[in-house]
């Protein structure tokens, strides 16, 4: 075990830490969540001048939707107030950072529409000073070097029940701490022998009170640093420190953080700086059928359950780019979402909702047919040319339909024996070809398996762009000629659970939906082939498309189902 995980297994504690707006007796103003609360009053009463807040994350992974609401929570925060948002990355793990991250993770912030304050920022820039303040602590008294072995560590800080019990090196000499810490930073321990500890209280009921780890040794080459440093400060000390460092007047976090707020406070006064952030905690983001935890999310990236971490079936913001969501769909739904204290779980569905509104209106129309079934138009005088809108209801231009005498429909649209309601095409039945003709099925040809391969049929001349005279034909379906249509490979996603709780059972891949992705090889009009990657679509009576943003290509139509058209989700349940 290293050290670094000593810290990784202290549970939760019970304390009930509250931050200053927690016990403030203060009239929440209507409209306000309780983090504008505390941002209005600190500008009202000058504690603050210019808002300036963070997002920090770890450049150890890809980001997923509960960082999308950090990012809009932050960035939001500090364009209201007319402040500042810096992008910070707190890399103080160079075992699990990777400059991947570091580029990925900047140019999601980007595509979801903010720009931080300046360039971004690392917590290892600050190394030297954070070193300096380490330094500081020991002289004043506040920290010491502990010899004791990571599971000595351990099991002294004792538990809920039982107070923990002071290291035999917490009495140890300022001189004898800083001759320890240099040989810590010249790497003559090895990884697990010594760590930085604060002094403060091995009997607070607040275990993260318990002389927490400042630094571990570590060898490891940083992808900032370098192998400058042969010892690494932890999460909990570099973070508030940074926040006082870039003068951040308030560090939003979530709730599991609260528990660490009395140290964050504590340690930002014992360096004696001059900027004080405070900390302010709300609930984290949690939607069902979806699981965000890095390590299991990294479990079905390596165990090939899906195809990469921008698999578009992945929480991941990679994957629901790709998937087809939008920045506005995205923003808006963590708008929706809102800020409070206390955990719940938000309806997918609201999400979809969010994500169907931002395309509605900015997604052309188009025609494309995933299971094709052929017919022949018996009395079609020639090939001709359709010209219709992009849009019904926003100009976006016409596009050309091509109509030929062989047309693709869905085999779905088709039945011999209909069930009752059927309103598409049957024999000797009438259904109107969208934007073309009403037709009449007048022959149904079958294989030697008794399967429909073709069925013949003859149009109404007189339809084309009118209803028909002396009756009435109810059913409209898609269509796409059959010499030049495209063929197109498209890719069906669905939710890539089957249950709402995925991640209350560790073993959550026993919920993997089998059909969260079907492919079939379907046939598009000619001028969907033309798209650009990320291109929007509703392929009518479908649901709504992206061109692929890597696979697509003009000469191989690549698409990806960004939603079904239908929406179970009402606004303001």
């Amino acid at each position: 075990m290293k050290p670094n995980d000593v810290v990784s297994e202290l549970p939760k504690s019970p304390t009930n830490n509250a931050s200053p707006v927690d016990n403030a007796q203060q009239e929440q103003q209507p409209g306000l969540d309780f983090v504008r609360q505390v941002i209005t009053d600190d500008l009202s009463t000058g504690r603050t001048q210019q808002v300036v807040t963070r997002f920090p994350p770890e450049p150890n992974g890809y980001l997923h939707i509960g960082h999308v609401k950090a990012i809009c929570l932050n960035f939001g925060i500090a364009e209201e107030y007319e402040g500042l948002c810096n992008l910070r990355f707190d890399d103080t793990n160079p075992d699990a950072e990777e400059q991947e991250y570091v580029d990925g993770i900047a140019n999601d912030v980007k595509w979801l529409g903010f720009e931080w304050n300046g360039e971004p920022r690392y917590a290892s820039s600050y190394f030297d000073q954070l070193h300096a303040w380490a330094i500081q602590l020991i002289k004043q008294g506040d920290a010491y070097v502990d010899l004791q072995s990571p599971e000595e560590i351990r099991i002294n800080r004792g538990n809920f029940v039982e107070p923990g019990k002071n290291s035999p090196y917490r009495d140890t000499s300022v001189e004898e701490n800083l001759v320890r810490f240099e040989k810590m930073n010249n790497g003559e321990f090895a990884e697990g022998e010594a760590v930085l500890r604060a002094k403060i209280d091995m009997t607070s009921p607040n275990v993260h009170m318990r002389d927490p780890i400042l630094y571990r040794v570590l060898h490891s080459e940083h992808h900032q640093t370098g192998d400058k440093w042969k010892m690494y400060p932890m999460y909990d000390y570099a973070h508030p420190l940074s926040d006082a460092i870039e003068g951040i007047t308030h560090s939003l976090c979530t709730l599991e953080f609260q528990d660490h707020r009395p140290f964050y406070d504590w340690i930002v006064e014992k360096v004696h700086s001059k900027a004080v952030p405070r900390q302010y905690e709300s609930s984290r983001l949690n939607v069902d059928y979806t699981i965000t935890s890095k390590r299991k999310l990294r479990k079905l990236v390596e165990g090939n359950y899906v195809n990469g971490w921008n698999d578009p079936r992945m929480p991941t913001v990679v994957g629901m780019r790709r998937r087809g969501f939008t920045p506005e769909g995205l923003r808006d739904f963590c708008k929706r979402v809102g800020v409070s204290k206390t955990d719940g779980i938000v309806d997918v569905a609201m999400l979809e909702f969010c994500i169907r509104q931002s395309i509605e209106n900015t997604a052309a129309r188009g025609m494309a047919v995933l299971n094709p079934l052929k017919v022949t138009l018996t009395n079609l005088p020639a090939d001709m040319e359709l010209n219709h809108a992009r849009h019904p209801n926003v100009d976006m231009g016409d596009r050309i339909i091509p109509l030929s005498t062989e047309i693709y429909i869905d085999r779905k649209d088709f039945e011999e024996v209909p069930p009752k309601g059927f309103k598409r095409l049957v024999p000797d039945g009438e259904v109107r070809l969208r934007h073309a003709y009403v037709i009449k099925c007048d022959e149904v040809i079958k294989d030697e398996n008794g399967e429909v391969v073709e069925l013949k049929c003859s149009i109404d001349p007189e339809t084309l762009g009118k209803n028909p005279e002396g009756r009435k034909v109810k059913g409209v379906i898609h269509w796409v000629s059959a010499t030049q249509g495209i063929p197109a490979e498209v890719r069906i996603y669905d939710r890539l659970f089957t249950e709402a709780a995925p991640d209350a059972d560790d073993d959550f891949l026993k919920f993997l939906n089998p059909e969260s992705l079907k492919i079939v090889q379907a046939v598009v009009e000619p001028a969907l082939a033309q798209a650009k990657p990320e291109d929007r679509f509703q392929f009518e009576r479908e649901g709504y498309f992206v061109a692929d943003q890597y696979d697509h290509a003009a000469e191989k139509p690549v698409f990806n189902r960004i939603l079904d058209l239908k929406d179970s989700f009402k606004p303001g349940k």
